[in-house]
């Protein structure tokens, strides 16, 4: 994939993209956030990645460049899918097959009649988090004590009838991959998708104890009160080599905008096919639109393909105002979002250390701008 340092080489009208540029340069003077990236590709060409504020909160803090890594919290969450799908294309997974076919131990308290797809669509009745979610990371439990958890839940709804963000169907999902791959997702990522399409800086989980210099690259975030002081939260070791399937990649701009350009070409990037171009488009279209039994009004608000939040929706202002319909991406509890627009063929990857809740309208305001920076 070609960079360039020529906005107007790829269309872009570099007087409006420098109005997203002064955006981050100002709130990263401001330490709301105190990093940032930003990465942008446009018609297969990506523009060289921009870098705002410092990588820690320290005053001598090292300045964020190209080798700061971001927890990018949820935008694991459409990688996680894509692990499934490179396997569903092989036939060792069908989308409507039950996820006790795969997780026996899974199948009680109604939840027999989950399916594959309700977990990639957020449509599972499964909850967000665990109840114990916080008291699991506080033991540093390992992500199979999740599991053993997640399988003794009840459903907070009958699956296909509403849609409800579940952090807990994507751990399945990294689960059914382990157990039909036979190796762990972390490794399967790595295996299956980093190293074939070169992203050579994206990890899910970094060992613990490990003296790989790429611990100290990953920038800090400004924790939430309810993580501050504590040896679990986004900022620990714990985090970081948990390898959590819902939340826990680490990457960079540029790596993240490439995963996006082989999405936007039908799952091929630089002569390396990593999904068919039908398993590409069942991804991006609308999967929760058929689903009758949901409610319109629910179904009008968000719309999911399978990982993938789809545009329009009313529920992810991080996307800004101005993307196409067909447009999807995902945000992240970190501050993150990165989005795909097939109509200006366009790819962004905005990562931050601000916590969404604070974040959230600068990121809108920063795609708005970037989709307005579009002019042929």
């Amino acid at each position: 994939m070609r960079i360039t340092d020529s906005p107007n080489e790829i269309g872009l009208d570099v007087r409006v993209l420098e109005r997203a540029w002064r955006l981050l340069e100002e709130a990263t003077a401001a330490n709301r956030p105190r990093a940032a990236a930003l990465g942008i590709a446009r018609g297969g060409v990506a523009l060289a990645p921009r870098y705002f504020g410092r990588q820690g909160f320290a005053e001598d803090a090292a300045p964020v460049s190209a080798e700061t890594l971001f927890l990018v919290a949820s935008i694991t969450k459409p990688v996680t899918a894509t692990a499934v799908m490179r396997l569903v294309e092989q036939g060792r997974i069908r989308l409507d097959d039950p996820v006790a076919e795969y997780v026996p131990a899974f199948g009680t308290q109604g939840k027999e009649r989950v399916r594959v797809r309700h977990l990639l669509t957020h449509t599972s009745g499964l909850p967000d988090m665990l109840p114990d979610n916080v008291e699991l990371r506080r033991a540093h439990a390992p992500l199979s004590t999740f599991i053993e958890r997640i399988c003794q839940l009840p459903l907070d709804f009958a699956p296909g009838t509403a849609i409800q963000y579940q952090s807990c169907g994507i751990a399945m999902l990294g689960e059914i991959v382990h157990r039909v791959s036979g190796i762990p997702l972390a490794e399967f990522l790595r295996r299956e998708v980093f190293g074939p399409l070169g992203m050579s800086d994206t990890y899910l989980g970094i060992p613990e104890g490990s003296v790989d210099p790429d611990r100290g690259r990953v920038a800090e975030v400004r924790l939430p009160p309810a993580m501050e002081g504590s040896d679990w939260g986004w900022n620990s070791p714990y985090w970081h080599a948990l390898g959590a399937p819902w939340g826990g990649m680490i990457s960079t701009v540029a790596d993240m905008v490439r995963f996006g350009q082989c999405m936007l070409q039908g799952g091929e990037l630089d002569g390396v096919r990593l999904l068919s171009r039908a398993a590409v488009d069942v991804m991006t279209r609308d999967q929760t639109g058929a689903m009758t039994d949901i409610p319109a009004a629910l179904r009008c608000r968000q719309a999911w393909g399978l990982g993938w939040r789809l545009v329009p929706t009313h529920e992810a202002r991080y996307f800004g105002d101005l993307l196409s319909p067909g447009s999807f991406g995902h945000g992240g509890a970190t501050g993150t979002v990165m989005w795909v627009d097939p109509v200006s063929e366009m790819v962004c990857c905005l990562f931050t250390t601000e916590p969404l809740e604070e974040s959230e309208r600068l990121l809108g305001q920063c795609s708005t701008v970037i989709a307005a920076a579009a002019v042929s």
